[in-house]
């Protein structure tokens, strides 16, 4: 092997993109799809031995509803035997999204069915059997709130930003969240009265540094201030400061997640201050962006979980129809409730449809990282000239950058550059350079 074959060795990287709960995921899909067929074998038992029609169909509904969860947990085991398999350009992150659009099909099925059987009661009202209808819709609705409490299993990404903490003379003072929705900024107040400071993360348009202000008096020197940050690893760095007109800047950037602890020194007016300030990564994605959180969102899980709430809600509605039904002669309200339950499943689907369809088709899965990229590049001047941006798997995204610069840099610079945001998992980069100057 060459001195380059070797090399080249050493730099290979995993293709594996898969949740850092998908384990655990895949053991819980598997233990409510257990549940559902133990209750389904009990249902169909039930029903041939006591004569009950109404049993039996119930039975054979939770089989299709343990047949959707099974495409989940099936996807969640293909991914994870085949995680390392070389076929898969860039691994099998992408099976639980492919899994959650085939899970989304078939509840837009399951609501169009309803829908057209709720249609055909309106139209051709029939008898309701009360006394085996009700105890069977509640029990559907304890199985579902079991399987929901089984797939609820995981982890909210979004954190708030912490409160501070003072460890010199003084009194504590509460964390202010100034943290504005596009991440421009995060501000926290350390010391008290005359005495105090605003500590702001700026990031807008540029790197991210720490902005020192003060409400009233004069600024420490840049000199007589310092802070150090204490990640959750136990990795410490010390920033010095630079006076700029209204404020003191950090002289360097402060690396990707915004997730440590503070320590503010600093003098002025002849007194010293020493505080500790905590701050935590905010997550400001929702369900209808493609911002931070959908691209950490387990869309498999996902699709799981709003099979499991559309029965449950379906299960609400029929027992309030058939409660109503029963106590006023309003046979209409059975298929009323059926309706309603249907438009709910629907919307469910059509949300689940673009989210998991977008990443199929690579769309871009994270504007703000695309914009903080492009930041980051472009800082000292140089131009990104194309950037491709899309999600490998729950929290992995893959990039392709290209670079215009008329420095001697190569593509490590740039990769050393984005380091600070973990989100980016594979990372492809081309430096391209103006015609006037040679290529590195």
């Amino acid at each position: 092997m060459t001195d380059v074959q070797t090399a080249a060795v050493s730099v290979r990287h995993s293709h594996v993109f898969l949740g850092p709960d998908h384990a655990r995921a895949e053991r819980r899909t598997w233990a409510v799809i257990w549940l559902c067929a133990a209750m389904m074998i009990a249902e169909i038992a039930g029903g041939a031995l006591f004569g009950s029609l109404a049993l039996i169909a119930d039975g054979l509904h939770m089989s299709t509803h343990a047949g959707a969860l099974l495409l989940a947990a099936l996807a969640y085991t293909y991914a994870r035997k085949h995680a390392h398999d070389q076929d898969f350009a860039f691994g099998t992150g992408k099976f639980g999204d492919l899994a959650g659009y085939t899970s989304a099909i078939v509840l837009a099925m399951i609501a169009l069915l309803i829908g057209y059987e709720a249609v055909m009661r309106f139209l051709n009202p029939v008898a309701i059997s009360f006394r085996e209808a009700i105890p069977i819709a509640v029990l559907g609705l304890a199985v579902n709130v079991a399987s929901a409490w089984l797939l609820s299993g995981g982890h909210d990404h979004g954190h708030g930003l912490g409160h501070g903490h003072h460890h010199g003379h003084g009194h504590d003072h509460a964390a202010h969240d100034h943290h504005d929705h596009d991440h421009a900024a995060e501000s926290l107040h350390v010391g008290a009265g005359d005495d105090s400071l605003t500590i702001t993360i700026v990031e807008d348009g540029v790197p991210p540094r720490f902005h020192i202000t003060r409400d009233t008096g004069a600024l420490p020197d840049a000199a007589d201030l310092t802070i150090e940050t204490i990640r959750p690893d136990g990795t410490r760095q010390t920033f010095g400061f630079d006076s700029r007109l209204a404020y003191l800047q950090s002289q360097d950037e402060i690396p990707e997640p915004h997730a440590f602890t503070a320590r503010i020194r600093w003098s002025v007016d002849g007194r010293s201050h020493d505080h500790k300030v905590l701050f935590t990564e905010h997550d400001h994605g929702d369900a209808h962006d493609h911002g931070n959180a959908a691209h950490h969102r387990d869309n498999n899980m996902r699709a799981a979980f709003v099979h499991v709430l559309a029965d449950a809600a379906v299960s609400v509605l029929v027992i309030v129809g058939l409660l109503l039904a029963r106590a006023f002669g309003w046979l209409w309200m059975d298929p009323l409730a059926g309706l309603i339950g249907a438009l709910v499943i629907a919307n469910w689907s059509y949300g689940l449809l673009r989210d998991t369809g977008g990443i199929l088709l690579d769309r871009t899965a994270d504007p703000r990282m695309a914009d903080k990229v492009r930041q980051a590049i472009e800082a000292d001047g140089d131009a990104l000239t194309d950037l491709h941006l899309w999600r490998l798997g729950p929290g992995h995204l893959g990039a392709i950058v290209s670079i215009m610069t008329a420095r001697v840099r190569d593509p490590d610079y740039y990769r050393r550059r984005l380091a600070r945001f973990p989100d980016l998992s594979h990372v492809t980069i081309e430096v391209r350079h103006p015609p006037s100057l040679p290529a590195t």
